[in-house]
C-alpha cells in the first residue's frame, strides 16, 4: 500500500468522529496498540529533541525498506508516534523523502495540539526523514 493510500485510510478513520474527544480516544487506542520499543533502543541518541515528553525513534534498513519503531512516555504522543510509523514504515527512502504528510492537517491534528506537542510532531517527522536521507546516502 502506498503512503498516500495509508494517509487516506487514516483520514477516513478520523472522519468517522465529529468530536475531538473521540479522536483523542482513537489516538490513545493507537498508542496502546503500538509495539513497545526494545530497552536497548531507548538510548539518548534515539530520543527526539524538541518533544515535551520523551519520544524514542529507531529505524532499520533492510532490502531497500525502512522500518521504524518508536515509543513515548506520554499516551497521546504514543498515538501520534503510532500514526507516523503506520504511514512511513515499510517504504523506501525515496518514497519517504518525497511524501507530503497531508493527513496531519486533514484530520486536524496540528490545530488540536499544544504548541509544544506540535513542535514535537515536526521534530518526529524531521527525524524520520533524516533516517531516510541517511539510508539513501549509504545506498545499502
Amino acid at each position: 500500500m502506498s503512503i498516500n493510500e495509508i494517509q487516506d485510510n487514516i483520514i477516513e478513520e478520523f472522519e468517522q468522529f465529529d468530536d475531538w474527544m473521540d479522536k483523542y480516544a482513537l489516538l490513545i487506542d493507537l498508542g496502546n496498540s503500538l509495539e513497545p520499543i526494545e530497552d536497548k533502543d531507548k538510548t539518548p541518541q534515539n530520543i527526539i529533541e524538541g518533544c515535551q515528553s520523551r519520544v524514542w525513534l529507531n529505524a532499520e534498513y533492510n532490502d531497500g525498506i525502512i522500518t521504524y519503531q518508536g515509543e513515548s512516555d506520554a499516551i497521546l504522543v504514543k498515538g501520534i508516534v503510532s500514526l507516523l510509523i503506520q504511514v512511513m514504515s515499510n517504504h523506501t527512502p525515496d518514497e519517504i523523502l518525497n511524501t507530503e504528510l497531508y493527513f496531519i492537517d486533514k484530520i486536524g491534528l496540528k490545530e488540536h495540539l499544544s504548541p509544544t506537542r506540535s513542535n514535537g510532531l515536526v521534530a518526529m517527522v524531521k527525524q524520520m526523514k533524516m533516517y531516510a536521507l541517511a539510508f539513501k546516502s549509504k545506498g545499502n
